[in-house]
């Protein structure tokens, strides 16, 4: 039980002259929950295929639990929702399921499969019919029922409103509640903070930070103090702030103001003392929008890798 549930180890990946995968290094143990983040091009699908074994690596090697993936995948320990796949558009959504799940030795019975998805209501409709988001609540219907221990997602929100992302989220706790090992790629950073164990971020084929959400997060140091004034003092109160102690920068959007503070609570005193008319002060903490930016638009020595060697 002491195996890991995916093991890359100096794995690359290329096409012609362009490193997809550029030497990554990643352990993942049972039970964790990790968001795979990067901007377009970054690697993430790619790293998910070498994972899968669905692209041979240029170097380097990828074991799921110990073994191959094609073994741990044929045993029914692994189910994947990917961007490229697709479900047979003249059968109901009960009868793909039903498909997967006749090639599996201890599938979920259709119906709780659907019911994990959230779509008990489509069994009879057609694929063809389906709404993007009602798609992909299918495929991950389809990707549950072989009843897998890992459970590996790329892009599994994409097309869903807001309710249907919140219900599928509900669906992933209870999955992952089990004990089980999820991971998954996405463009929705609030997910990745809010759902996630352990966040790894790609940039150019490379690692560039891996840690907790608030670990991630702390790569961006200091505060942010937003507060407004009346519109006739905008310009003299925009005046007064330009200097004030512990201040990094000043962000201005007609009478409201941002400031990047390296010290918030020296900055929060002077500002009073500067502009007493502000009001609507808030203070907070940077977020993963702003980490994610930062590691991802400069280069910089990778950040965390807090599980390496376990």
């Amino acid at each position: 039980m002491t195996t890991h549930a995916i093991e890359l180890t100096g794995i690359s990946k290329s096409f012609g002259s362009l490193k997809a995968v550029d030497g990554i290094d990643l352990t993942i143990k049972r039970g964790e929950v990790v968001a795979l983040l990067g901007p377009n091009g970054a690697g993430k699908s790619t790293t998910i295929d070498l994972a899968l074994g669905l692209s041979h690596p240029t170097g380097g090697s990828a074991t799921l639990f110990g073994s191959e993936p094609r073994a741990a995948i044929v045993d029914g320990r692994v189910g994947a929702m990917l961007q490229g796949g697709a479900l047979l558009p003249g059968m109901t959504v009960a009868q793909s399921i039903a498909l997967v799940a006749s090639a599996h030795h201890n599938p979920l019975s259709v119906a709780e499969a659907m019911a994990k998805a959230g779509i008990s209501e489509l069994a009879t409709q057609r694929v063809s019919k389906l709404s993007g988001g009602q798609l992909q609540r299918a495929r991950f219907a389809v990707a549950v029922v072989s009843n897998p221990d890992l459970l590996i997602l790329d892009e599994p929100t994409a097309a869903m409103d807001v309710e249907s992302r919140r219900d599928f989220w509900l669906s992933m706790r209870e999955f992952t509640d089990q004990g089980r090992t999820v991971v998954f790629a996405t463009h929705y950073l609030d997910e990745a903070d809010a759902f996630a164990d352990r966040i790894v971020i790609l940039n150019a084929g490379r690692i560039v930070a891996d840690g907790t959400p608030t670990e991630v997060k702390a790569v961006v140091s200091g505060r942010i103090i937003r507060f407004a004034v009346d519109d006739d003092i905008a310009d003299a109160s925009a005046d007064a702030v330009q200097n004030l102690q512990g201040v990094r920068s000043l962000e201005r959007r007609g009478a409201s103001f941002a400031l990047v503070c390296d010290d918030s609570d020296a900055a929060l005193r002077e500002l009073l003392s500067a502009v007493p008319s502000a009001r609507d002060i808030e203070i907070t903490s940077h977020n993963m929008d702003d980490a994610f930016l930062a590691l991802t638009s400069e280069t910089r020595e990778p950040v965390g890798s807090s599980t390496e060697g376990q």
